[in-house]
């Protein structure tokens, strides 16, 4: 890593999650050099000139961008290029951020993970809710009963597609909130031919249970976490409204002059990453995310076997 200078940071991939969540809080960020990579000219150019990004800076291709060296890359292309980007990167001894999933198939993930253990370079997912406020506030909280629902709004998807891309979000957070070891898994969900409609996920522990849910056809887009034990409730709307039950009950937001981007976790889960990057904090267990993925080809493999 160079000292006193600014770290060289990629962004690969200006879809909608890069341009509305990740780019301003990175462009936020002092001591930043940014280069950005889309193969889409038109896109880079508009994107480039939005965060005024020299033309130097802006990359069609993954060996021009590696050619002038990098000290971190954020990557969001669509996940059947994550092997392929990821892969490159770690070869070119790039500490990697990649958004959730790793990849779409188990063997392809644990790929990823065997190549930077064995190099040596890190590599880290973006499992933003671990960063929430509000779920935060829930990890604090008495955790007999946690559900968590996750809904989409119109449309379905094969279920691999459905359960690596959206419910992996689910998985993730009930393996973070649960107060102890899993020691019962099951699944359960409905399908529309090859297409997925709902799916059930219940993690069962000595003193708690775990409940995750996604209905494809609800009605809206809506994330709704409770967790309940020891006479308290507390819920958590969309990721940024609580609810809290104590004999009474109180709602309010989650600090409703806080950004967006830091309610929903991705200033704080981008400045940990480049915190590691910069050898100033430790890179998450990138064994901890494997498991996460591990647990959502047993509930494909579980909805495809019904």
């Amino acid at each position: 890593m160079r000292t006193n200078q600014p770290l060289r940071v990629a962004v690969i991939g200006l879809g909608d999650i890069a341009r509305k969540a990740y780019l301003p809080t990175i462009c936020a960020r002092p001591n930043l050099d940014l280069h950005l990579m889309t193969r889409s000219r038109d896109r880079l150019d508009a994107v480039a000139e939005g965060y005024r990004v020299p033309a130097d800076h802006r990359h069609t291709g993954l060996a021009h961008l590696l050619a002038g060296g990098l000290d971190a890359a954020f990557v969001h292309v669509p996940t059947d290029q994550h092997g392929s980007v990821v892969g490159h990167l770690l070869a070119a001894g790039v500490p990697t951020y990649v958004d959730k999933p790793l990849a779409d198939t188990i063997e392809q993930s644990r790929a990823l993970v065997e190549q930077s253990e064995r190099t040596g370079v890190p590599l880290m997912v973006g499992f933003n809710r671990r960063h929430v406020p509000a779920y935060l506030r829930a990890l604090e909280r008495p955790r007999e009963l946690i559900l968590l629902q996750k809904n989409r709004q119109g449309g379905t998807g094969g279920v691999r597609e459905d359960i690596y891309d959206e419910f992996i979000h689910v998985v993730d957070t009930l393996r973070f909130l649960v107060p102890g070891p899993v020691e019962e898994i099951s699944v359960a969900g409905h399908r529309d031919g090859a297409d997925l409609r709902q799916a059930v996920l219940t993690l069962h522990g000595a003193e708690f249970t775990a409940l995750g849910i996604m209905h494809r056809h609800s009605g809206s887009k809506q994330e709704r976490l409770e967790v309940t034990g020891a006479d308290t409730k507390l819920e958590v709307e969309d990721l940024t409204r609580i609810v809290e039950h104590h004999g009474d009950r109180t709602e309010r937001a989650v600090d409703g002059w806080r950004p967006v981007a830091e309610q929903r976790g991705f200033t704080q889960i981008c400045t940990a990453f480049l915190a590691a990057v910069a050898g100033t904090a430790p890179f998450p267990d990138l064994r901890d995310a494997l498991r996460s993925h591990e647990l959502c080809e047993h509930v494909v493999t579980q909805l495809d076997a019904g």
